[in-house]
C-alpha cells in the first residue's frame, strides 16, 4: 500500500512527506508554510514579535542540524512549534521576572503543544488574528504596519514586500526594524483589542490580508505563479472577522471579494502550473460555493454601508461581474468601467487606473483606452511595475501595432521576478513578432 502524506495545516499534502525529497528543502518548504502560526504561538508567550521571529528561525536551524540525520518526524509543523516554544520558555527562565512572566501564561507551556489549527476556526482566541492586530497597532505609520504584518503573517522577504509596494528593498527592510523596537518599548499588548481601539486598527488589518491574498493569487517572485497556502490563510482571517465585526461593511466587502477571487483559482494554471489568462479559463472549474458565499457576503457589505460603498466593496462589487458571466464574451465590461471610476474616485491610485483602462478597452476599444495607458507612463509608482507595459503591448496588438506590441511585452518580461509571467509575456512577445514578420 501507498503510503499516505502528512496532511498540512490546510489539509494539503505536506512537503514532508514527499519521497525523494531532501531534508534541508523539506526544512525550509515547511517552515516557509508554518513560520506565521510559529511567531503567533511564540509571541503569545513572549509578547514580543521581534524575539518570536528570533525564536522561531531558531527552531528553523535546529530542524536543520537534526532532520537530516533523524529523518523528519510524521507532524513537522508541530515539532517546529514545540521546538520554538520549548526554547521561548527556556528564555523566560532566564530573566529575572521569570515568576511574573509564568504566572501570566501558565505553567504547563513547556510541555503542552498547540493542535495545528484552532479548535474552532471562526473563534476570536486566535494566535494569528492577534498578531495581525499587535501589528498593526496605531503606534506604527502605515506603512510599517503593513510591512510589519506581511513579514511576520504572510511570510514574505523584505524584496518580495518591496515588490508589492513599488518601493526600494533597504526602506521596507528598515520599516520593519523600526516597527519590531517600536512595538517592543512601548510594551504593546499582544491582543485583539476591543472597541474604539479595534475599529482604529482595522484599515491596516484589511489591506495587511488583502496584500497576504494578493501574494497567494499572483506571487512577485518564484517558479510558481500562485501560493495557496497565502490565499487560503488570508481568507480564512477575513472570514474570523467577519464574524468578529458584523457590522463593518468593509470586512464584509473583503470577504466578498476573496471569495470571488478564490473561487477562479483551479482556472487560473494549466495542467504544468502555466498561467491561463481570463477569456480562456474554463469557468466550469470556478468554484461555484465560494462564488455563492462571495454573494452573500458583498450583500452583507452593500445592507452595512447605507447605499456608500467602500473600496473593498466596490472591488468586489467588479469581481462580482466576472464571476455571473458564464462566457468571457457576456462580462458587463460598461459596469466594471463604472465601478472602477468609483473606485479611482475613493481610492486615487495608478494601479485602479490602469484597471480602469483595461476595462474601457473591453467596453470601447483599444483605441479609447490607449491614452488612458499612456498618461500612466511617466508615473514614478509604475516606472517598474511589469503589468503597465504588459498592458499597453496587448493594446497596441490589438490595435495591430505589432512591433510596439512586442517590445512592450519584452520590456514586462524583462520586469516581472515570476518566471510563470515572465513565460507568458515572452510567448505573447514571438506571437506579436510572428505578426509583424506575417
Amino acid at each position: 500500500m501507498t503510503p499516505q502524506p502528512t496532511a498540512g495545516p490546510h489539509g494539503a499534502p505536506h512537503p514532508a512527506a514527499e519521497p525523494g525529497r531532501p531534508a534541508a528543502e523539506t526544512v525550509e518548504t515547511v517552515f516557509r508554510m508554518e513560520s506565521p502560526r510559529l511567531i503567533a504561538g511564540v509571541a503569545r508567550i513572549v509578547r514580543d514579535v521581534g524575539i518570536a521571529e528570533e525564536l522561531a528561525q531558531d527552531a528553523l536551524v535546529a530542524a536543520l542540524e537534526q532532520w537530516p540525520g533523524d529523518g523528519v518526524p510524521d507532524n513537522p509543523g508541530a515539532w517546529l512549534m514545540a521546538t520554538a516554544r520549548n526554547r521561548a520558555v527556556d528564555l523566560i527562565r532566564r530573566r529575572e521576572n521569570y515568576a511574573r512572566k509564568l504566572a501570566e501564561i501558565g505553567r504547563d507551556l513547556s510541555t503542552t503543544a498547540p493542535p495545528e489549527e484552532p479548535a474552532d476556526p471562526d473563534a476570536i482566541d486566535d494566535d494569528l488574528l492577534r498578531l495581525v492586530f499587535t501589528a498593526c497597532h496605531p503606534v506604527l505609520s502605515a506603512e510599517a504596519r503593513i510591512a510589519l504584518t506581511l513579514r511576520l503573517l504572510g511570510g514574505l522577504t523584505t524584496a518580495e514586500i518591496a515588490r508589492a509596494f513599488l518601493v526600494p528593498e533597504p526602506t521596507v527592510a528598515q520599516r520593519i526594524v523600526r516597527a519590531k523596537r517600536t512595538l517592543a518599548t512601548r510594551n504593546v499588548g499582544f491582543e485583539v483589542p476591543c472597541g474604539h481601539d479595534r475599529e482604529a486598527r482595522l484599515g491596516s488589518v484589511l489591506d495587511v490580508i488583502y496584500l497576504i491574498f494578493n501574494e497567494g493569487y499572483a506571487a512577485t517572485a518564484g517558479d510558481d505563479l500562485l501560493r495557496p497556502a497565502l490565499c487560503e490563510e488570508a481568507l480564512r482571517l477575513a472570514r474570523v472577522l467577519s464574524g468578529l465585526m458584523p457590522k463593518e461593511p468593509e470586512v464584509h466587502g473583503l470577504t466578498a471579494l476573496l471569495e470571488f477571487q478564490a473561487s477562479r483559482t483551479a482556472a487560473r494554471t494549466g495542467p504544468h502550473g502555466e498561467p491561463v489568462l481570463l477569456r480562456d479559463q474554463n469557468r466550469a472549474r470556478w468554484n461555484r460555493m465560494l462564488i455563492a458565499r462571495g454573494v452573500a457576503a458583498l450583500t452583507r457589505a452593500e445592507a452595512a454601508s447605507g447605499g456608500t460603498p467602500g473600496p473593498y466593496a466596490l472591488q468586489a462589487a467588479i469581481a462580482a461581474c466576472h464571476t455571473s458571466a458564464y462566457r468571457y464574451e457576456e462580462t458587463d465590461w460598461s459596469r466594471i468601467a463604472t465601478l472602477y471610476a468609483l473606485l479611482a474616485a475613493r481610492t486615487p491610485s495608478p494601479v485602479v487606473e490602469l484597471n480602469r483602462a483595461v476595462a474601457v478597452s473591453m467596453a470601447e476599444g483599444p483605441a479609447a483606452a490607449l491614452p488612458l495607458v499612456d498618461a500612466l507612463t511617466d508615473v514614478p509608482a509604475l516606472r517598474d511595475y511589469h503589468l503597465l507595459p504588459s498592458v499597453r503591448g496587448d493594446l497596441l496588438a490589438r490595435l495591430g501595432r505589432t512591433v510596439e506590441a512586442r517590445a512592450e511585452f519584452e520590456r514586462a518580461a524583462s520586469l516581472t521576478r515570476n518566471e510563470r509571467e515572465r513565460e507568458l509575456l515572452l510567448g505573447r512577445a514571438a506571437e506579436a513578432g510572428r505578426d509583424a514578420d506575417g
